[in-house]
């Protein structure tokens, strides 16, 4: 069973940087690919960056290529991800998600288990 637990989110200025981390109080995080994930007020639910099960595969959305890296830790059943150069539109609430049974990361219905989401707010 997957519980996934978001932490780090805040309000920085554009250019800042912000860590986020996603903690999975289960015992079979190991198996699952990981994603991150964000909602804008009024807009959709959009891929962020994903890592496959063993960290062998990331993926991320052309929006943050360059800027955001994600990273997980099986021995401590951690993802973080590191997010520097922060634009306004970046702001949004930042979802932990948990899935498996696809190669392609950015597939959002792959992911089953889902985080209550933190807030990252980036003022211009």
């Amino acid at each position: 069973q997957v519980q996934l637990v978001e932490s780090g989110g805040g309000s920085v200025p554009a250019g800042g940087s912000l860590r986020l981390s996603c903690v999975d109080s289960g015992r079979a995080f190991m198996m699952f690919n990981m994603g991150w994930f964000r909602q804008a007020p009024g807009k959709e639910r959009e891929f962020v960056a994903g890592v496959s099960w063993n960290g062998g595969k990331t993926a991320y959305a052309d929006s943050v290529k360059g800027r955001f890296t994600i990273a997980r830790d099986n021995a401590k059943n951690t993802i973080d991800l590191q997010m520097n150069t922060l634009r306004p539109e970046d702001t949004a609430v930042y979802y932990c998600a948990a899935g498996g049974g696809s190669p392609v990361l950015s597939v959002m219905k792959m992911y089953t288990s889902w985080g209550q989401g933190t807030q990252v707010t980036v003022s211009s």
